[in-house]
């Protein structure tokens, strides 16, 4: 089975409803509720672990073996650490990111019992006040607060309010859709893999594809903070493709543009066989593709690991510009995805030995050796 033809007016819309939802970590419900209506929409029985994490099997002509394609619904954010003298809020950040990209950031806080705006502000935020001290100020999540758009200027009207430590803050997207295909929002890293991977559904969906296996569709909602995949794989599951970010930036090979098939993150080389799958499925079906290697990122896949499961994994990136700050990728990329994820999910099994969570030597797989003489 080749590529399939990808609707991206469908994506680019799923990827602004997206956008519009708040979610970071610890605070998905709602996007977990919105992409559940979406696949059963499309048609798909969806299960949900206790705290939400998102299993849609789509049925193929086997069970055991099963393929899975894997994003994170989660996204950067902010907590109340401590509600000041002055009425203002101290922040932690959820998830890493520097509070450089925090400084003017609009903002809802959810307190137990309402919603707020605000916005984050470094605490010398006047040059009219403090000259150039507005520019010598170290960058730091303790040199940032965030007001409160509400009559407050005390600790006591605040917390009258309802604010108090530990309330979630959601930052504003900020988002804006370009003519030219270009996108630049916060949290595309994962919601644009999020649209990808409905694109690539809703286009089996149309197409009525079958699949050698079954595949599992998995959403997790605690990927920035390291937990990810580890409760939402199930024993079918041989070989694992997450979607998420690459860094395009200085020093890496990532680009907003075609696929960008990730070799090694900061745990380790991703499955040989099932990357170098995605390589000639990239090349067989003309999708333009590069290769990278991050030194300071995770996903969904090593978390996977780490919590035992015994999958193939492999990551493909789209080329993220000022990742964890202002962001902005490109919709070719989006498509370029979504086109391999197809191509994929329906091709042949070639290690049938995965089929099998255990079994001998037959079949095992082979990579390339180098030949000595005298050996």
């Amino acid at each position: 089975m080749t590529k399939l033809e990808i609707d991206t007016d469908y994506l680019a819309a799923q990827l602004k409803a997206l956008l519009a939802i708040d979610s970071p970590t610890g605070f998905t419900d709602t996007i977990v509720r919105h992409c559940t209506r979406e696949l059963e929409r499309l048609g798909m029985s969806v299960e949900l672990t206790r705290r939400g994490a998102i299993r849609a099997v789509r049925q193929g002509s086997r069970r055991s073996g099963a393929r899975a394609i894997i994003t994170h619904l989660d996204t950067l954010g902010a907590q109340v650490k401590m509600v000041k003298d002055n009425g203002r809020l101290e922040l932690v950040p959820i998830g890493h990111w520097s509070s450089r990209f925090a400084e003017g950031a609009r903002a809802n806080i959810y307190s137990y019992d309402a919603t707020h705006r605000g916005s984050i502000l470094p605490l010398k935020a006047s040059g009219h006040t403090f000259n150039e001290g507005v520019d010598e100020q170290p960058v730091d999540w303790r040199q940032v607060e965030l007001r409160i758009d509400a009559r407050t200027g005390s600790k006591e009207e605040t917390l009258a309010l309802g604010i108090d430590i530990g309330d979630i803050v959601a930052i504003d997207p900020e988002t804006e859709f370009m003519d030219n295909g270009f996108i630049v929002s916060r949290h595309l890293d994962d919601k644009a893999g999020v649209a990808a991977s409905l694109a690539a559904l809703e286009a089996m969906e149309r197409e009525k594809v079958r699949t050698p296996v079954d595949i599992h569709w998995l959403f997790s909602i605690a990927e920035e903070v390291g937990v990810g995949a580890t409760a939402i794989v199930s024993p079918e599951v041989a070989s694992m493709v997450a979607i998420d970010n690459g860094t395009s930036a200085p020093g890496q090979n990532s680009s907003e543009f075609g696929v960008t098939i990730a070799m090694a993150d900061q745990t380790g080389p991703f499955d040989y066989h099932l990357t170098k799958k995605l390589i000639d499925l990239c090349r067989d079906n003309e999708i333009p593709m590069q290769r990278d290697i991050f030194r300071f990122y995770r996903s969904d896949s090593a978390s996977a690991v780490e919590a035992g499961h015994d999958v193939r994994t492999a990551l493909v990136a789209f080329g993220v510009d000022a990742s964890h700050g202002y962001e902005r990728i490109h919709i070719h990329a989006l498509k370029s995805i979504a086109e391999l994820v197809t191509a994929y999910v329906t091709s042949p099994v070639e290690i049938k030995r995965d089929l099998e969570e255990i079994s001998t030597m037959k079949g095992f797989t082979k990579q390339p050796s180098a030949s000595h003489d005298g050996e």
